[in-house]
């Protein structure tokens, strides 16, 4: 993994607390709307992990495969995940 893995696993490591913190909500049967707003904040730290990841593909190992002539592996893959985030 080329993303610098202490952003990565800061961010993580915040998701994890989140969701530790989402856990004991609905244990403590808080207000539904409090819950998902703490979903969605989850939610968007993923996401920022998840960018950051992506980008050093796209940096890296992307840009490795063009000047290795090997990008259409590389596309394929790209388009998978746009599949998955697309539904």
């Amino acid at each position: 993994m080329r993303a610098d893995k202490e952003k990565v696993t800061r961010l993580l490591k915040t998701a994890r607390g989140q969701i530790d913190g989402i856990l004991k909500m609905i244990e403590q049967d808080r207000y539904c709307l409090d819950i998902s707003h703490q979903v969605l904040a989850t939610e968007s730290v993923l996401n920022r992990a998840n960018k950051e990841i992506l980008r050093a593909h796209l940096e890296g190992c992307v840009v490795e495969a063009v000047e290795q002539g090997n990008e259409q592996e590389k596309i394929d893959e790209i388009m998978g995940l746009l599949d998955r985030l697309m539904g």
